[in-house]
């Protein structure tokens, strides 16, 4: 059976202007045993400059695993989100995030379908997504690295349509980086859907839906970009930890969550469970 480890995404820190290293220490002072960076291609000024927490890809990727190793924590995975429905963007996007992520250390890369192009048919879509997540299984599989397709977008909001991405490609590098806070959002049950797909589960993000945003936003909305603190919305964690403890891999929890003082209530919460 699956262990559970707990981990944050770093848009914790998105609100404080402080540089990727700066987050990694945060995250281990706060009690964080994994971190999940965010990655871009090129270059950025407010990364450039240490006001923002995303690391390029231009980057070495040995400056990943040695902030990690020097703040005592490890990587989850890496936030690589493009969207898979424009292989434009995203085939090299995310073939260059596997390399990154196989030699920076992170076992995982996630992302979702994106949105869509505005003129292609739904049809037209998963041919294109289909041909990303091709290509990019193909560099993953022999790297080890593990691919996790969030519900997060037009298709992905419900769990058949999760499910038929996920079929796209018959490829051991694919699995699931199940998102409570958005399965939520869609107006799903997310323990259900959790349960669904807790076989092909390599990587959760662990968001909270404030009470507030779930009256505003449920079944109108597919997703957040972060949640409340854990503990303070409407998940029932203990539920989540018993069906993630059932599933075949070991699982880590990264806290998608907006703030500092957010982080901390959310760890103290999770680490009370497990």
């Amino acid at each position: 059976m699956g262990k559970v480890a707990i981990g944050i995404n770093l848009e914790f820190v998105r609100h404080e202007d402080k540089p990727f290293e700066w987050g990694v220490e945060k995250a281990a002072e706060l009690g964080y045993e994994y971190v999940e960076p965010m990655v871009h291609l090129g270059r950025e000024l407010l990364s450039e400059a240490g006001y923002f927490h995303s690391v390029s890809m231009w980057d070495d990727p040995l400056r990943l695993r040695r902030a990690c190793e020097t703040a005592g924590v490890k990587l989850s995975g890496l936030s690589a989100h493009c969207p898979l429905c424009k292989p434009e963007v995203s085939t090299e996007y995310l073939k260059q995030a596997i390399r990154f992520a196989a030699e920076a250390g992170a076992p995982v890369i996630n992302s979702d379908e994106g949105p869509k192009p505005k003129w292609t048919t739904e049809d037209e879509d998963h041919v294109l997504m289909r041909y990303v997540l091709k290509e990019a299984s193909l560099l993953a599989e022999p790297r080890g690295i593990l691919i996790g397709l969030e519900p997060h977008q037009q298709y992905s909001k419900h769990p058949d349509g999760l499910d038929r991405i996920y079929r796209l490609v018959d490829s051991p590098a694919i699995g699931i980086n199940f998102d409570t806070g958005n399965s939520y959002l869609c107006g799903h049950d997310p323990y259900e859907w959790l349960e669904r797909v807790k076989d092909r589960l390599v990587h959760l993000h662990a968001k909270d839906i404030s009470v507030q945003q779930s009256g505003a936003e449920r079944g109108k909305v597919t997703g957040t970009p972060v949640g409340c603190a854990c503990g303070e919305g409407v998940i029932d964690w203990k539920r989540v930890v018993d069906i993630c403890k059932t599933a075949p891999r070991d699982i880590v929890f990264s806290v998608e969550c907006g703030t500092v003082p957010q982080a901390e209530r959310s760890v103290k919460h999770l680490k009370g469970l497990l």
